[in-house]
């Protein structure tokens, strides 16, 4: 059997970085950036009010209270400003440009309100409450760097110098297949020998979560020709496929039956639990990464963690290994096969603490739903006593 992290390594060599392509910004969420952003002009552009309130001269009020004679008002995005004067004020709205002679803003909770005359209640130093142009970013200044992923806040800083379009590596377009002759979807009555089918709503879910566009292909019966026509169809929307089930040692396992013949497809037994067996390589003329994983639901899950994750991050041009993890402390003795590394679904505490959930079976998915992180247990060690140190990978 090939160890956990040799699999991983040679899925890891195989994958490619998509290319970039130029995006509108609302197809950006989501991508990684391939392009250094800088800023045209320094943000803000303009001194500016933090507040509403009165735009003074402070030596104005080297004595308060103070009555100043108000010139008028500027409101945010006015074009031209009033001069502010010795004794004078201007009324100023938020975001409003500061006008010339003015050195600081008062809030109008210190004054009374007033529209003619102004009497001001409390003193304040130069700047207070004003904006300094350039103080957020200076002209010419790099916001974001290459490789970053793009959220929210990401979005509001590229709209915030400008940019409209943006360079960037995409979302991985995922689509998943689901085999078995057993399978039925979700809602559709049960006959004998049947289930309804989970996995491809698992795993295109899983993919969303990574960062890419999960895609349900539908479900195949046991027949490797009508697998490859189901192949051969997605290729053209896929820059990976993950399928599930039909990939063990048995009769009718319809994935291993299709893709061995090509030759670009390796099937073997990878020493860990659950999740033993599997297949990866690439097909089409793109040579296509494609994950071959078993078909019981937590086999599935964790090994979509386990290797497809973390080829989905190298894919959108991110840093990529092995999952993240976290120690715990174990609330109860573990036991674990020899020679293979364990995955044990468990509840993740705040503290530290981490609880095996009941029911470690392969095909319980309720157990699998109730469980936040795995327990990683290593391929030499069968036992572990209750306060052990272990190696968790939060879900």
């Amino acid at each position: 059997m090939r160890t956990v992290d040799d699999h991983l390594s040679d899925i890891l060599r195989t994958v490619r970085t998509l290319a970039p392509l130029e995006v509108d910004l609302d197809q950006a969420l989501g991508t990684t950036l391939a392009e250094e952003v800088t800023s045209p002009v320094p943000l803000p552009s303009f001194d500016n009010s933090a507040m509403d309130g009165y735009a003074v001269r402070a030596e104005d009020l080297a004595t308060v209270p103070a009555k100043l004679q108000v010139l008028g008002d500027i409101a945010a995005g006015a074009g031209r400003t009033l001069a502010v004067g010795p004794g004078t004020a201007v009324r100023i709205m938020t975001g409003a440009p500061v006008p010339p002679g003015a050195d600081t803003v008062i809030p109008v909770e210190w004054t009374d309100g007033g529209t003619v005359e102004v009497r001001i209640d409390r003193q304040a130093p130069e700047g207070n409450a004003i904006r300094r142009a350039g103080e957020d970013v200076s002209a010419g200044q790099a916001v974001l760097p290459v490789g970053t992923p793009i959220g929210p806040a990401q979005l509001g800083i590229l709209a915030g110098v400008g940019r409209r379009r943006v360079l960037v590596r995409p979302r991985p377009r995922v689509v998943v297949i689901s085999t078995g002759a057993e399978l039925v979807e979700p809602g559709a009555p049960l006959e004998a020998g049947q289930l309804w089918e989970s996995n491809s709503y698992t795993l295109a879910a899983a993919v969303q979560q990574a960062g890419g566009e999960g895609y349900r292909a539908g479900i195949v019966a046991d027949d490797p020709a009508r697998f490859l026509d189901q192949l051969d169809a997605q290729l053209l929307r896929a820059d990976a496929v993950i399928t599930s089930g039909g990939v063990s040692m048995g009769a009718y396992e319809p994935v291993k039956e299709a893709l061995s013949p090509l030759g670009t497809v390796r099937f073997e037994r990878v020493a860990m639990q659950p999740g033993m067996p599997q297949g990866f390589g690439v097909v089409g003329q793109d040579q296509i990464p494609i994950f071959a994983l078993p078909g019981n639901p937590v086999s599935s899950f964790v090994s979509f963690m386990l290797f497809v994750r973390p080829a989905l991050l190298k894919m959108r041009g991110l840093a990529a290994g092995p999952p993240y993890s976290v120690r715990g402390v174990t609330t109860a003795p573990l036991r674990s096969p020899q020679g293979r590394r364990s995955y044990l679904r468990a509840v993740l505490g705040h503290d530290g603490a981490v609880t095996p959930v009941r029911g470690q079976g392969s095909h319980q998915l309720a157990a699998l739903a109730s469980a936040n992180a795995l327990i990683a247990v290593p391929e030499d060690v069968t036992e572990l006593p209750e306060g052990s140190n272990v190696e968790v990978i939060p879900l």
